[in-house]
């Protein structure tokens, strides 16, 4: 939706500080193409200034930020949506409204409440409230980390931003590696946690508020929401617990739907996608639809959404589908797309969802997306292989049969899992075990600890599944599932919009026994959703309990063709770029892409050598693009 950052200082003159803060603006003129501000406060705490870019959604004409209040100068600016303005303004009527959207309620709602407001949000925001009165600065984050939020701490000043490079910007840092974290990445694709692969770059974690005292310059992060994911507080019947989910699932669509733009939906042959464009579809019946293609068919799910549509017809009669294609030429777009996610992720979806969100661009401001039931309803099959790794010795003989058939990795799982709930699921998400990470790394130093502000709050009595849910729901939907939606969305100046993330359903999943949550019997993820979807009649029966297909591309069918490669690729897998960097091994880069083949390897495909080559091009372009000089 926007953009927003922030500078405090002591030595600063308030004049060069709005400078500082418009040239962040400038540097995330992509998030807030509409219009762009700047404001700056004094007290004796020293000065601030803060800036703003706007993707225009609500409230058009009196929606701009930051917004002071004339009663006491409170200031906030926020990034993303309070989808719940609506039922939450009665409680500030009668305050000195200058606008008529969400983010002055929640500015409100502070000055009444203090901090705990953020408890009565329901949206996708990331935030910052100037209180000159407590001489405070308060960062706030969504229970789910929807929307990012960067910040950087030194001495005498302190800068916040929702990308990096304004922060480097406005300090004046040279952009260096955290080593502490290097192989945290290329265990997990990813670096989970407060800290980013950039030194002393750090993130506000989910669910989480940050609270900077203005004149001790000292501050501390609390947690305002845990998701505890084994909440079993009721009993539910299926029918019960299905039409519980179904009433939540269409409210969290609907309140989704507030907008004065124009919105579309993507959608795939799978279930998140297609429930939430139904839902929508339901009062918009005009609404566009966006899905990516590929030219493998083990890839392209456009036969399953054509046939999807086709069979409701009726609901989608005045909806256009709108494919986007994503062939091998998208790997031309690689280097850009690192530069704009910022952190290093190796996740298969970012070509794709690049492609669809810089398609959908071209027509609507806003879209509505399926991120989100996977982690917490249990829609992984790495969740349906702990649960029989767990029920393997009970089972009959049958069904043990029946779990090496569905589950080939089962027994290979079973002779290595460990009791602890952390290393259950290090050994889940490992890309390189250890011995690789030395040959590749060629440095022991490196931390390889799973990073403490990373883990959930477990009891130590949850089901393995539970506490692997628990894990995905703090560390890897954050910091790697919704990061490359936000910053690939907003790349293109798209906002997305995941129903399946309102922190409701969450908290009702974690209430629900595992068997709804997935059926082992039946080899089912996801159950209650799927069976709630067709008891009320959004989905057929084919669609809502359609096999899982990974959104990702075919990385391994595009690397093994290593003469149709762009450029930049083939530097690093053949250039000296790697040697250059003096970062990773070259040998084990040249080994590895030679293992490389598409053969036996498809969408269902955890890890393969293309996977973890992958992982080496995409760390190398960033390196390149952020680090090497």
């Amino acid at each position: 939706m926007c953009g927003i950052s922030g500078i405090i200082s002591e030595t600063v003159s308030g004049g060069r500080l709005k400078q500082k803060a418009a040239e962040m603006c400038s540097l995330q003129g992509h998030r807030g193409p509409d219009a762009r501000d700047a404001c700056t406060c004094e007290g004796s705490w020293g000065r601030a200034a803060f800036g703003f870019v706007r993707l225009a959604i609500l409230d058009l004409e009196t929606g701009m930020q930051p917004i002071k209040c004339p009663v006491d100068d409170t200031v906030i600016l926020c990034n993303g949506q309070i989808y719940n303005y609506i039922e939450l303004r009665p409680q500030v009527e009668g305050e000195p409204f200058v606008s008529r959207g969400d983010i002055e309620v929640a500015l409100h709602l502070y000055r009444k409440k203090g901090i705990r407001f953020i408890e009565e949000l329901n949206g996708m925001y990331a935030g910052a409230i100037l209180d000159p009165v407590r001489k405070k600065l308060f960062l706030f984050r969504d229970r789910f980390g929807i929307k990012p939020l960067y910040y950087v701490a030194r001495d005498k000043e302190f800068a916040f931003s929702s990308e990096i490079r304004p922060l480097f910007k406005a300090l004046d840092i040279t952009p260096e590696v955290n080593e502490d974290r290097l192989s945290t990445y290329f265990i997990y694709r990813y670096v989970p946690g407060g800290q980013t692969l950039f030194k002393d770059v750090m993130r506000v974690p989910p669910g989480s508020y940050l609270e900077y005292d203005l004149e001790s310059k000292t501050f501390e992060v609390r947690r305002y929401w845990q998701y505890h994911a084994e909440s079993l507080d009721k009993v539910f019947s299926l029918d019960e617990a299905a039409d519980e989910f179904f009433g939540l699932f269409q409210d969290a669509v609907d309140i989704r739907l507030r907008a004065d733009v124009e919105l579309g939906s993507f959608i795939s042959g799978g279930i998140d996608s297609s429930s939430v464009a139904a839902a929508a579809a339901k009062t918009h019946p005009e609404m566009k639809l966006y899905t990516a293609t590929f030219d493998e068919p083990a890839y392209d799910e456009l036969p399953d959404v054509r046939r999807f549509l086709n069979y409701h017809s009726g609901l989608f009669s005045q909806a256009g589908l709108y494919p986007a294609s994503c062939g091998k030429e998208a790997l031309e777009d690689l280097p850009d797309i690192i530069a704009a996610i910022e952190e290093p992720i190796s996740l298969g979806t970012i070509l794709p969802t690049d492609r669809i969100c810089s398609f959908a661009s071209r027509d609507v401001k806003a879209v509505l997306t399926g991120e989100g039931a996977d982690e917490i309803f249990a829609g992984y099959r790495k969740f349906m292989l702990e649960a029989a790794a767990e029920e393997y010795r009970q089972l009959s003989w049958r069904m043990k049969d029946k779990m090496r058939e569905w589950f080939p990795e089962l027994e290979p799982y079973l002779a290595r899992r460990s009791g602890d709930p952390v290393q259950r699921y290090i050994q889940t998400e490992a890309l390189f075990d250890e011995s690789e990470l030395d040959r590749l790394l060629g440095r022991q130093a490196v931390s390889r600890a799973f990073p403490e502000d990373a883990m959930p709050e477990l009891t130590g009595k949850e089901h393995p599944v539970n506490a692997a849910i628990a894990f995905e729901t703090r560390c890897r939907l954050p910091d790697y599932v919704v990061l490359r939606l936000d910053k690939l969305s907003m790349r293109h100046s798209l906002e997305t919009r995941t129903p399946l993330l309102d922190y409701r359903l969450a908290e009702f999943a974690a209430r629900l026994p595992l068997p709804m949550k997935l059926n082992l019997s039946m080899n089912r993820e996801k159950f209650i959703c799927s069976y709630a979807f067709v008891r009320h009649g959004l989905l057929d029966a084919k669609t809502a309990f359609r096999k899982k297909q990974p959104f990702t591309f075919p990385v391994a069918d595009w690397l093994s063709d290593t003469r149709s490669l762009p450029e930049s690729v083939r530097e690093v897998l053949f250039g000296d770029i790697v040697k250059r960097h003096n970062m990773i091994n070259p040998a084990f880069v040249r080994k590895l892409a030679e293992r490389v083949t598409a053969s036996g390897v498809g969408p269902q495909t955890l890890v393969s050598e293309a996977d973890r080559l992958f992982s080496i091009i995409v760390f190398t372009l960033w390196y390149e693009k952020f680090i090497y000089r």
